[in-house]
């Protein structure tokens, strides 16, 4: 058993979308968190089959302003 860290954003349309930092291109979206989950475990597992995880490790998100 591995583990992953997700980010997770909402979209101008409501939508949940979802990415795992660690494997290039492994993203989905969903209307509910609870759907958004199980596809996001779907989209790893299917990752996971074609390529091995970056060794990076998430830290978290960190807001940073600047004039517009």
């Amino acid at each position: 058993m591995k583990e992953f860290s997700v980010v997770i954003e909402k979209d101008e349309d409501g939508c949940f979308v979802a990415s795992v930092p660690t494997l290039r291109g492994c993203h989905t979206q969903a209307k509910s968190l609870d759907i958004l989950m199980k596809r996001i475990k779907e989209a790893i597992e299917l990752c996971l089959e074609v390529e091995k995880p970056t060794s990076n490790e998430f830290i978290g998100v960190q807001k940073v302003a600047v004039n517009v």
